[in-house]
């Protein structure tokens, strides 16, 4: 299982991003695409962050498959830091935790279904305020990180 494991991350992790390094692409701007394709991917709300990253690809001119393979690796990381999120939120805006978590909403929701749509969706921007508090000191700290990583790489098989 473990050799599977590894395989599987150099055949769609390592090799695609050297293969970026040996077609020419400078290690800043690969470095530049999967710090922006991490930090859109981890957005709060769900379903959107491909979007958002072709649009990030395209207006600041960054690599798209990067971009979009830092986003597919950090899903995991948005649906673990969708909570966290929230609680932040809450905490900043100082409204009330809800008592039961989910199983609560769900009971909210057979009630009263627009309440609960109001309740989720102010919670959603509550999430999306602390994401957004993020990125200024994200994106810089993995971008820097990165490229020192790359320019290494880059270093050792030249």
């Amino acid at each position: 299982m473990h050799d599977h494991m590894v395989r599987c991350i150099r055949k769609r992790v390592i090799e695609p991003v050297l293969d970026l390094l040996r077609q020419g692409t400078e290690p800043e701007r690969i470095a530049l695409s999967i710090a922006w394709g991490a930090v859109l991917g981890i957005f709060p709300v769900l379903g959107i962050t491909t979007f958002l990253c072709a649009g990030a690809a395209v207006m600041l001119r960054l690599n798209m498959a990067a971009i979009q393979l830092a986003n597919w690796l950090v899903y995991p990381l948005q649906i673990v830091l969708l909570v966290p999120f929230i609680m932040l939120g809450e905490h900043l805006f100082g409204a009330p935790a809800l008592a039961g978590g989910a199983e609560n909403i769900m009971g909210l929701s057979r009630a009263d279904f627009t309440s609960a749509l109001g309740y989720a969706g102010e919670r959603v921007l509550y999430a999306v305020f602390v994401w957004l508090l993020t990125v200024p000191v994200m994106v810089p700290l993995l971008n820097r990180l990165l490229a020192a990583m790359l320019r290494k790489v880059l270093k050792g098989r030249a």
